[in-house]
């Protein structure tokens, strides 16, 4: 196995092992990166500093007496859908600006049970709803390669948190690519598992049978080590798989000759970019050259994917989102003067234009009269989708093709063409539909900005993935990228306090902006 980079979570795991530093030292490094820099990403809600270090010293005490594990001391951010004892738990909006949880979720649990140390709670759209991180109450998530850009969505305030060097590795969510796409669009690897492959007990729900937790990091060994600790069955959560968890690290090395690989021929026709189709043609034949066969494969029903999942998501969304009334917890709006008036004015006053704008298309498609008409029919649809990746899967073992159809788009560019936003998604909500598992991979650059190779496998099939992500990072150094940050800004990022305090609303803006990032020609290959 090739040395793992310093900053890795493998890096990080083997110094500490070796006692090269403690785990505080690497805690306070992360912290003051934050604080230095993250005002010109907005990639944090919430910077969890003195709880940080607190764990970062149970770590230490953990290695002193033998009893530590290999990610003890390894930090980690979390989105802020998970919920976190003791700690904000926002969702990206104003109706839960001021909510603390009263548990952590499974993910966090068994992460902090591994002995991994959380730096704080990452910027995200509004309840997971967008795919630019646009809209959150907090502001917009900034990419660390062009400030001026988009870091994807939903989870761009993982990834670009990653992308920056302000925590190795960090959770996210994906309900139709929310992890792939931002993975993509910041050069990152982001995994998105199958279905119930990880527990969704204190996940806050936008659309429940879409929902699934998962990662993003520098590279698929950092993944592995992660996913490891978090994957498997959880009695709490009713969606929960209860199937044997593989050791994703072991297999990473095995070779992937005879490996098939379909290619759907539609997703390099028109609509995508041009530098988006050289890079992941480029990648493809890296896949090749290590002994992988590839063929061209028909998924008959991938046009109709958008449609069918804005279908059934928004609908799900409006059942989900109907506890949030201004009675039991969240954004109470003052001065009503009856119960109906407190339901319209917190809804109104507390939910963004996106989230209204997908609950009252949900509510739509669920009532008398449209239902067989819309929500019965995409159900219809979802099942036809399952089927063609089903059938896929019997002639190959790994779909391949781009995780998004263009590079990061300009901060507000799409904000008022709501179509031109969800065909971002495009290539990756089939995955959803279907419940399978899903990893994009940075795959090269179309001129300054990074493409994401989507490798898609069967349910239950992470490791396999995992193991193709790693054999192609061998062989390429896409991964190693790092954005071309501007110099550390002095002070302290305004309207941020420690372990719950709130950053202020508004629009992030690009200062810090640094010069565009390397073309691969400029950085050269192994």
């Amino acid at each position: 196995m090739t040395a793992p980079a310093p900053d890795s979570v493998a890096g990080i795991a083997a110094g500490l092992a070796r006692g090269d530093f403690s785990a505080e030292e690497v805690a306070r490094r992360f912290l003051a990166r934050i604080e230095a820099l993250d005002s010109r990403f907005n990639s944090y809600i919430t910077v969890t500093a003195e709880r940080a270090i607190e764990e970062a010293r149970r770590a230490d005490d953990a290695r002193r007496r033998g009893s530590a594990g290999f990610l003890a001391g390894v930090p980690v951010a979390h989105k802020d859908l998970f919920c976190t004892r003791g700690v904000r738990t926002t969702c990206g909006s104003r109706m839960l600006a001021n909510h603390v949880a009263a548990y952590d979720a499974t993910v966090v649990e068994l992460l902090r049970r591994s002995g991994m140390v959380t730096l704080g709670k990452t910027n995200l759209d509004e309840f997971a709803m967008g795919s630019s991180t646009e809209s959150s109450h907090f502001g917009p998530v900034c990419n660390p390669w062009d400030p001026e850009r988009v870091a994807g969505g939903s989870s761009g305030g993982s990834a670009a948190a990653v992308a920056a060097g302000l925590a190795p590795v960090a959770t996210a969510t994906d309900t139709g690519g929310s992890i792939r796409q931002p993975a993509a669009l910041c050069g990152l690897t982001g995994l998105k598992p199958t279905y119930g492959r990880v527990s969704r007990h204190g996940l806050v729900a936008f659309a429940s049978s879409f929902d699934q937790g998962g990662l993003l990091a520098r590279s698929a060994e950092d993944v592995a080590l992660v996913l490891g600790e978090m994957a498997g069955f959880d009695e709490r959560d009713s969606t929960s798989l209860d199937a044997p968890v593989d050791d994703y690290r072991a297999r990473l090395e095995a070779p992937i000759a005879g490996l098939r690989i379909g290619l759907v021929e539609e997703q390099f026709e028109d609509g995508v970019e041009a530098g988006v189709r050289e890079a992941v043609g480029a990648a493809v034949r890296v896949l090749e050259g290590l002994g992988a066969t590839v063929r061209p494969i028909r998924l008959e029903y991938a046009d109709v994917g958008i449609p069918t999942y804005y279908m059934l998501a928004p609908a799900e969304c409006s059942s989900n989102l109907s506890r949030f009334d201004g009675v039991r917890y969240g954004f109470r709006a003052p001065g009503v003067s009856s119960v109906e008036e407190l339901y319209v004015e917190s809804r109104t006053q507390g939910f963004g234009v996106e989230v209204k704008r997908r609950i009252l298309a949900g509510t739509y498609a669920l009532s008398k009269g449209y239902y067989d008409a819309y929500y019965g029919k995409a159900q219809r649809l979802r099942r036809l989708i399952a089927d063609d990746y089903r059938r896929a899967f019997e002639e190959v073992d790994v779909i391949a093709g781009p995780t998004t159809p263009t590079p990061a788009f300009r901060l507000g560019d799409r904000l008022d063409d709501p179509i031109a936003m969800y065909l971002a998604d495009v290539f990756t909500v089939g995955v959803n539909l279907a419940g399978l598992c899903a990893v994009s991979v940075p795959a090269g650059f179309a001129g300054s900005l990074p493409v994401g190779l989507q490798l898609t496998g069967n349910h239950l099939e992470e490791a396999r993935l995992l193991n193709v992500a790693h054999r192609f990072q061998q062989a390429t150094d896409w991964h190693l990228a790092r954005p071309p940050l501007a110099e550390p800004a002095g002070g302290t990022p305004a309207g941020r306090t420690q372990d719950g305090g709130t950053r202020g609303g508004g629009t992030q803006g690009a200062a810090g902006a640094s010069e565009p990032g390397p073309t691969p020609a400029a950085r050269g290959r192994r």
